[in-house]
């Protein structure tokens, strides 16, 4: 769950960590990454702006208005809250998760009878048979410093 939500918070640019110049480079590798997804998210802006809108282009345009900097933090949001859960599925799609399950019990609509994610970390859906598309966990959500908190205390 760790890595999913950093993978999150790189998507989102909230990533905490910046990393450190190598020797003969100008930026970091974090730095580049972030001139990357820049790029890519600039990239579907145009896509969203340029193509079929449903009439919503003024919506499109107001809402993922790049800042200054065109980071396009509401659209680069936007996008992980539709993929996310693809996202989680392709991390645990591996035949060797078959039997893994999510650490803590997240799956159910009740707070106190809530079950273990147990096959390849996915809930089942009601009928107990086929996997859902929920992602077990909100760790994402998290803020990165707090899950820091967590990770250091399980060391002590």
């Amino acid at each position: 769950a760790r890595s999913f939500a950093d993978i999150g918070d790189i998507i989102r640019g909230r990533d905490l960590y910046r990393g450190n110049r190598k020797k003969n480079q100008k930026q970091t590798e974090r730095d580049q990454l972030e001139s990357k997804l820049k790029e890519v998210f600039g990239n579907i802006y145009k896509e969203l702006k340029n193509g079929k809108t449903n009439g919503k282009k003024g919506e499109i345009e107001t809402r993922y208005k790049g800042d200054e900097a065109n980071n396009f933090f509401k659209l680069r949001e936007d996008w992980w809250t539709a993929n996310r859960a693809t996202i989680w599925e392709a991390m645990t799609c591996s035949e060797h998760l078959k039997n893994s399950a999510y650490f803590r019990a997240t799956c159910g609509d009740e707070e106190n009878k809530s079950t273990r994610a147990k096959d390849k970390c996915r809930c089942k859906k009601k009928d107990s048979k086929s996997e859902t598309d929920q992602v077990p966990t909100y760790f994402d959500y998290v803020p990165q410093y707090l899950r820091w908190f967590e990770e250091w205390a399980e060391d002590l």
